[in-house]
Order: structure tokens, then C-alpha cells, then sequence
């Protein structure tokens, strides 16, 4: 079974740029649902089509496949009214990637930070550049802000 376990924080100053490049990300929303999520992604030349189904606030399932990178821009521009834009940086530390995302669009300004962790009680070192801890605030996944994005919180 394909698990995902990840807490999210909000990122606090500027410390953390410069230590990964970035790449871009689009993501169109075709559901977007506590329980559901259904979502397609570019990145550069290559596509996802991606499922999330919730089992807790940490841990959810997850299932992703490669698609067809024109099939995913004709799936994002005909059925995905909700996008998220942002520049993804993986930034090494403690042993762990952190997936720093700076959003751009209606959700500029905001910059959130990922871990993802074998399991849901797995200790791991927190940069200095670790803010406050958002994992259980659904406010703050990308699929609320494709929806109800930051600017207009």
C-alpha cells in the first residue's frame, strides 16, 4: 500500500534560499475534498496524475503514475479550474529531504516547508529556518490553496 506521511511548517526568513536550486511546479486540481484529492502535475517535460485519500492528518494514501505529459496540460487547461504555481527547492538536512515550496499566483508569499517521514512518531532535526508547524491545518495543503488561495485568507 502507497503511504504518505508528512508534516508541513510555515518557513521564517530568508536563510534557506541559495541552498537548492529550484524547479517549477504546476498542479491542477480535479478534486479537492478532505477525504480525496485528485490531482495532476507538470514539472518540466514530465506529468503525474495523482490520488490522495485521507487517513489522518499526517498520514494519507497515496498513488501517483506517469501520464502523458500533453494529456496532463490537456487535463490541467479543460477540467483543472484550481492551480497551484510554485517553485520547489529539496534542501538536505538531518538525514532527511525537506521540500521547501515558495508559491507564486494568489498564493505569493507564502513559502512552506515538507518532510516526509517513515512513520507518523519518526524524530527528525528542525533547520533553524523552521517556523510554526501547519500540519493540522488543512489551510495549508495545496489543495485548499488551489481553491481558497493565501492572498485572500
Amino acid at each position: 500500500m502507497a503511504l504518505e506521511i508528512e508534516r508541513r511548517f510555515r518557513v521564517n526568513g530568508d536563510s534557506w534560499r541559495g541552498l537548492a536550486p529550484g524547479v517549477q511546479y504546476r498542479q491542477g486540481y480535479l478534486s479537492v475534498e478532505k477525504e480525496r484529492t485528485v490531482r495532476v502535475r507538470v514539472v518540466g517535460q514530465q506529468a503525474w496524475l495523482t490520488l490522495k485519500g485521507n487517513i489522518s492528518e499526517v498520514t494519507r494514501h497515496e498513488f501517483e503514475y506517469a501520464i502523458p505529459l500533453a494529456d496532463a496540460q490537456t487535463i490541467m487547461g479543460a477540467m483543472c479550474p484550481m492551480v497551484v504555481d510554485k517553485l520547489r527547492h529539496r534542501i538536505e538536512h538531518g538525514g532527511f529531504v525537506w521540500e521547501v515550496d515558495e508559491f507564486f499566483g494568489d498564493n505569493a508569499g507564502l513559502v512552506l516547508a515538507e518532510i516526509e517521514l517513515p512513520s507518523e512518531d519518526t524524530a527528525f532535526d528542525k533547520p533553524a529556518w523552521l517556523g510554526e508547524e501547519v500540519t493540522h491545518d488543512g489551510r495549508f495543503t495545496n489543495a485548499y490553496l488551489s481553491k481558497h488561495p493565501f492572498s485572500r485568507w
